[in-house]
């Protein structure tokens, strides 16, 4: 695995980070809160363990991995001693034995069977795994996700499963022209998780809003989020 880069790499994620976290305290200054209250996950798909250990070394705290294998494939040759590690993308219930003990939380869990399956592991581990519930924002066929309608109700399974514990909510809202569209999109998921942990009340610490990425990262902000998965923005066009 390649674990070198070149000083024009080293110059370009080091630029790409400083622009990215001015962006975000930006943002949340303009949402009334303080930038430490949004937090920046890497998002790393395909991205090297040379440049993610490097945008570790310039204060990255959290990385995202969307795929089991790829992750436990860079593991060995990251420095993530002081570094979070979630996955995001869609999670097989047939994989969740392999990171039960590697990531700290998962972001995409979208079904019943999922959760039951999460819990299982845990429980089997001896320990508990924060988890987001994701929700299908804009209903499309296409995406994985929760439908908005059947949240609240699946919820409430996932805080009363045992060896879990829901923190919040996370959507990939579709791609959209304009800010105001995607902020359109983004109040919605706002508002589906404020109902969320006032339904919840003091059964789970709903604490977590994850959503906006690179190309729309500002915009959520502005809604609400106080996590967003940003990956080309930081390491530049994924390599396949």
């Amino acid at each position: 695995m390649n674990q070198s880069f070149s000083t024009d790499d080293l110059s370009f994620l080091t630029e790409n980070y400083k622009e990215i976290t001015e962006k975000i305290a930006a943002a949340a200054v303009s949402s009334g809160r303080n930038p430490s209250d949004v937090r920046l996950m890497a998002v790393t798909k395909t991205v090297s363990p040379a440049h993610i250990n490097h945008m570790i070394s310039l204060g990255v705290g959290l990385i995202g991995e969307n795929k089991v294998q790829e992750l436990l494939g860079k593991l060995e040759f990251l420095t993530t001693e002081k570094t979070d590690i979630h996955i995001i993308g869609h999670l097989q219930s047939n994989k969740v034995r392999k990171i039960i003990n590697t990531v700290s939380m998962i972001q995409s869990v979208d079904s019943i069977s999922l959760i039951d399956e999460i819990s299982r592991q845990a429980v089997n581990n001896n320990k508990t795994m924060d988890i987001l519930l994701e929700v299908n924002i804009d209903s499309e066929d296409s995406k994985t996700g929760l439908p908005a309608e059947s949240l609240i109700e699946t919820a409430f399974r996932a805080a009363d499963t045992k060896g879990i514990v829901l923190k919040g909510l996370m959507s990939i809202p579709p791609i959209c022209e304009d800010e105001k569209t995607a902020r359109m999109y983004f109040e919605k998921t706002r508002r589906l998780y404020e109902d969320m942990k006032s339904a919840l009340g003091k059964r789970a610490d709903i604490s977590v809003l994850s959503m906006g990425m690179s190309s729309d990262f500002e915009a959520a902000i502005l809604e609400g989020s106080n996590l967003v998965r940003v990956g080309s923005s930081l390491f530049g066009a994924r390599r396949y």
